[in-house]
């Protein structure tokens, strides 16, 4: 439903977007994965016709966006990390318009615009100017308004951003609701918890490549039953290598004088050995974290940082 190959953007010297591939199927979830600036954004406005794309081929409902953009918009949904809504008018009139834009009229638009806000939970509230509403409610508008034309595809910009938890519930159920009228769902993230547990199939980006993608259980498999032990006090990378090569299955993912992250099974029972091996390589251990294998434990290991530093 969605086909992504060899995209890359450039905004002059900077590579926003380097070479990435990707499939979405029809009514699956597809979550691109990555901190603010790896490119997320980027790869939307690429697919949704905002941006030129350097080079690549993107094909939406088989249609290539290039070469027939006009029918490729009208199969996509597109819902904006900044909100696409006029604060002036009503809830139903913001949902007039953006159906219209889309050609639709009449009787349609309107049962398809009262069917909606009774979906986001604003059927009582339809009257009232946008201006009013809270945070969540804007953004549950702002989902219905890329809904109003029954997109094939939805394209979907970390739209939980700065949301409060009721309404982020509220969201994602709408999300899981498209995907059963067979929606293909591309979604933008960087809360791990939300693609673990929304998304089919995950791509992880970072700095513009996309260097991992897969199903969970695929991606969990790129990092083994292996646990991730992260130190912060005072290393010498130097010693480090040889001291713990004791332990011929830990890898060092991560080692500088200030930080050290290692990979290793069953983390927790070797704490102790772990620790000794350390102290002997001139350690000093002054903090520690330990992670079980997780989409974030597996960013960790592919790029060496935490998904949000």
């Amino acid at each position: 439903m969605l086909t992504v190959s060899h995209l890359t953007k450039r905004y002059g010297d900077l590579l926003a977007v380097d070479d990435i591939s990707f499939n979405a199927p029809e009514g699956a979830i597809f979550g691109l994965l990555g901190p603010n600036g790896a490119g997320k954004s980027t790869t939307i406005g690429c697919i949704n016709g905002l941006l030129n794309p350097g080079s690549g081929t993107i094909t939406v409902a088989g249609i290539d966006t290039a070469t027939r953009p006009r029918d490729a918009k009208r199969a996509m949904g597109v819902v904006p990390q900044e909100l696409a809504l006029y604060e002036d008018l009503t809830a139903r009139e913001n949902l007039q318009y953006w159906g219209g834009a889309y050609g639709m009229r009449g009787v349609q638009l309107n049962s398809r615009a009262d069917e909606l806000l009774a979906r986001i939970g604003l059927a009582d509230r339809p009257r009232d100017q946008v201006k009013k509403f809270s945070g969540g409610m804007k953004r549950r508008l702002n989902f219905a308004c890329a809904l109003l034309h029954r997109p094939r595809v939805l394209l979907l910009d970390e739209p939980t951003v700065g949301v409060d938890p009721q309404s982020r519930v509220a969201l994602l159920e709408l999300v899981r609701d498209e995907v059963v009228q067979g929606t293909c769902v591309l979604y933008t993230t960087h809360y791990m918890e939300e693609a673990e547990t929304l998304c089919d199939r995950v791509g992880i980006i970072d700095r513009g490549k996309l260097i991992a993608q897969g199903t969970l259980g695929e991606l969990r498999r790129l990092l083994g039953e292996r646990d991730l032990l992260q130190m912060t006090g005072a290393f010498e990378p130097a010693r480090l290598a040889e001291g713990l090569r004791p332990l011929a299955d830990v890898e060092i993912v991560l080692s500088t004088a200030e930080h050290l992250t290692l990979a290793l099974p069953n983390a927790s029972q070797r704490l102790p050995s772990v620790f000794a091996l350390l102290q002997v390589a001139g350690a000093d251990v002054r903090e520690t974290t330990l992670k079980q294998p997780n989409l974030e434990s597996l960013f960790i290991k592919l790029t060496g940082k935490a998904l949000r530093e």
